[in-house]
């Protein structure tokens, strides 16, 4: 099944696809009038699509059955991040996250962070590869990088949790978290959390959780948590 990115897509109109996704699709996958292939908008709607006009510029395509909510999940996971020194590890975490499946990602800065300054746009496009090549009709959230503090006081997740390496008081992931409910997980730097930052976290309703007793890398930390997750959810 090829998958194509539509966010703009209007299923009861023809619809030209864009100068990257056309030549994709004509010049690279060959595909010519009469083939059909599959279109999402990220907002959890797969399309059936035939091509009508196979223009390496414009190729053109008309909806011919939808499947509304596909693969919707019964459980949300919101993952915050402290972004790494080299930006190719956080690529590599959204890369998996999306393919694994995941609902909204945030950037955040702490007190400990190597980097401070995260620029969307090479992320987004990590996300929208890993969508297309997982076959994923639900286009994960990317915010904007966010203090600590402000996205620990707003949050309003059902279950709350912050990885923390130090302490006596953490619980491990599959003792706290209710199935088939909301999460928002925070994972922190390679210097972790400071002990400010738990305390801030815990005040507003966070858990304290540990993912083993190896030091895990930022990247890899997220990505065992999201896992568990999704093997309680199974």
């Amino acid at each position: 099944m090829q998958l194509f990115y539509t966010p703009d897509i209007d299923p009861s109109s023809i619809y030209s696809l864009n100068k990257e996704e056309s030549t994709h699709c004509v010049k690279v996958l060959r595909l010519k009038e009469g083939d059909n292939i599959h279109l999402t908008d990220g907002l959890g709607n797969l399309y059936l699509a035939e091509i009508i006009e196979a223009n390496p510029k414009h190729c053109l395509v008309q909806v011919r059955d939808t499947f509304a909510e596909y693969g919707k999940r019964n459980f949300y996971i919101h993952v915050a991040i402290a972004p790494t020194k080299n930006i190719s590890r956080i690529e590599w975490f959204l890369e998996k996250a999306t393919e694994m499946g995941i609902d909204e990602i945030t950037p955040i800065i702490c007190e400990h962070s190597e980097r401070d300054i995260v620029k969307n746009e090479r992320l987004e496009k990590v996300i929208v590869s890993a969508l297309k090549q997982s076959l994923k009709a639900y286009m994960p959230k990317l915010n904007e990088a966010t203090k600590f503090k402000d996205l620990v006081k707003k949050s309003s997740e059902t279950n709350k949790f912050i990885g923390y390496c130090a302490g006596d008081e953490r619980s491990k992931i599959k003792d706290v978290y209710k199935e088939k409910e909301s999460v928002l997980l925070l994972i922190g730097p390679e210097g972790d959390f400071s002990e400010k930052e738990v305390l801030l976290a815990k005040e507003n309703g966070f858990k304290v959780i540990t993912m083993g007793e190896a030091r895990l890398r930022t990247e890899t930390a997220a990505l065992y948590a999201l896992l568990s997750i999704h093997f309680m959810n199974l």
